[in-house]
């Protein structure tokens, strides 16, 4: 009986601790907030960014905007087997120069080209998604996932299908 009382002590106490430690972790990366936006002065406490790809919010206040004609795109009933692609447009509407950090398909039939370098105010510029229909059927939605440096730092571009055999 003192065996069982001992062990669920030793298991409460571990128990507690361990979870406070995890408390402890979340605290730890959460961004520190600007006092006078109480916004995030920047995302440095992102775990598994690499330094390069961390957005910080601009000393001026001034962020790029990414508008595009549309974030959606269906492409009907295509064969299956086949590959078809579709280029969404979009301008930086924004104050800063737009940098497109990553774009990844959700998927690998669906892949994403974007431009490299960075995209100034006022000047337009395409994402264009390939997707290859090898192995799918029926209707089919992807999606791809872009981070920019903007204020709304994560943007998804959709895309659908509906293969037939």
């Amino acid at each position: 009986m003192i065996k069982k009382v001992v062990l669920v002590a030793v298991l409460g106490s571990f128990l507690f601790l361990t979870s406070c430690k995890k408390q402890e972790e979340a605290k730890q990366e959460m961004p520190e907030l600007s006092p006078e936006t109480n916004e995030p002065v920047s995302n440095s406490a992102s775990i598994g960014i690499p330094e390069e790809e961390k957005v910080v919010v601009p000393a001026d206040g001034k962020y790029p905007v990414m508008k595009f004609d549309k974030t959606e795109h269906d492409f009907g009933t295509i064969a299956a087997g086949s590959k078809v692609n579709y280029s969404f447009n979009f301008t930086n509407t924004g104050e800063a120069d737009l940098k497109i950090i990553t774009a990844a398909g959700s998927c690998g039939c669906t892949v994403p080209e974007y431009p490299k370098t960075p995209i100034k105010p006022g000047e337009s510029a395409k994402i264009k998604v390939i997707f290859n229909s090898a192995g799918k059927h029926g209707k089919q939605q992807k999606s791809v996932t872009l981070r920019t440096n903007a204020k709304e730092v994560l943007t998804t571009l959709l895309i659908k299908a509906s293969i037939k055999e």
